[in-house]
């Protein structure tokens, strides 16, 4: 479970304790078509520790628990960033169970509660692209999804994980109207989905994930625009081929299967090159793969970057 004592901590007092364990020197927990060469099932889940911590902190300034909680892109409560806070008060995250099925060894389901205890909750420290061009720091709290699939054992013949969210039209009045195709789905590649820096988030400046951002479970996957990174996650799936996303269904051409961070591939109505970072004045250069390719780029070798995005 999420740490007790931060719920009582302010947030001052969480930046000056991250900035005096930093000083300390002590680390952080902190398209459909795909070249049949990346598609080598791997199940390592290496690195989750130790050194990892000290390559996904970021030294740059985090935005605020205010700014984090009260703009948020969450089409099933609303289109306005701003209305998703208040519209998300509704919505009970508790009880929750989570299925993990399909080309397993053993399908299983999980509680919330017990799903929590599984893990060491660590905190990483993300930034955070959104396609529309601004970004976050975000303080995270989770555990690598690699952790929670070795548990149900892939067989080789899953190449790709589908995530699905809740589709809960009483509480969340946005999938009341057809905007998207409900429940909200998403899908990574098998190597992607057992990378060490993809997250399940639980929480969130070491407090319990807010509704309006995907309590109580969220998919984290830093070096993608945000779209990628599903909330409120009830089933995840191993799949043989690759399934239609959420996204890709409302307009394949604007919103790709890998949709990596790349500044040189403009969305077809604007730039990429550049970024709006809430809260700052000044638009910053994107980095590409949002500032995570030595963790990630060796995924996509020999890949046209431009061609698959």
């Amino acid at each position: 479970m999420d740490s007790q004592p931060s719920e009582i901590t302010s947030e001052q007092d969480y930046l000056n304790r991250r900035s005096f364990i930093k000083r300390s020197g002590l680390t952080l927990a902190g398209l459909y078509t795909v070249p049949s060469f990346v598609l080598t099932n791997s199940f390592a889940c290496d690195n989750v520790s130790g050194v990892l911590k000290e390559q996904i902190g970021s030294d740059e300034k985090l935005n605020s628990y205010k700014e984090i909680t009260t703009y948020n892109n969450y089409y099933e409560f609303s289109t306005n960033k701003e209305a998703v806070y208040q519209l998300a008060k509704e919505f009970n995250p508790r009880p929750w169970t989570l299925t993990i099925e399909g080309e397993v060894e053993q399908a299983k389901t999980f509680d919330i509660e017990e799903l929590v205890t599984l893990f060491s909750i660590e905190e990483r420290i993300y930034r955070m692209r959104c396609v529309e061009g601004w970004s976050m720091v975000i303080p995270w709290n989770g555990f690598s999804l690699c952790q929670l699939l070795k548990r149900v054992q892939p067989t080789s013949r899953a190449k790709y994980v589908e995530f699905i969210s809740v589709h809960r039209p009483s509480e969340m009045i946005g999938q009341r109207r057809d905007s998207l195709q409900w429940p909200y789905r998403e899908v990574l590649r098998m190597d992607e989905a057992m990378h060490p820096l993809t997250l399940i988030a639980t929480g969130l400046y070491g407090k319990v994930l807010p509704n309006q951002n995907g309590a109580p479970l969220r998919l984290i996957v830093p070096w993608k625009y945000g779209y990628k990174s599903i909330k409120a996650v009830t089933t995840i799936r191993m799949v043989e081929k690759p399934p239609e996303s959420t996204w890709s269904l409302a307009s394949k051409g604007e919103y790709g299967f890998y949709a990596n961070v790349n500044p040189d591939v403009p969305h077809p109505r604007w730039s990429q090159h550049r970024e709006n970072r809430i809260g700052e004045f000044r638009k910053r250069k994107t980095l590409m793969f949002n500032g995570y390719a030595e963790q990630v780029a060796h995924l996509y070798e020999g890949m046209d970057l431009k061609t698959y995005f």
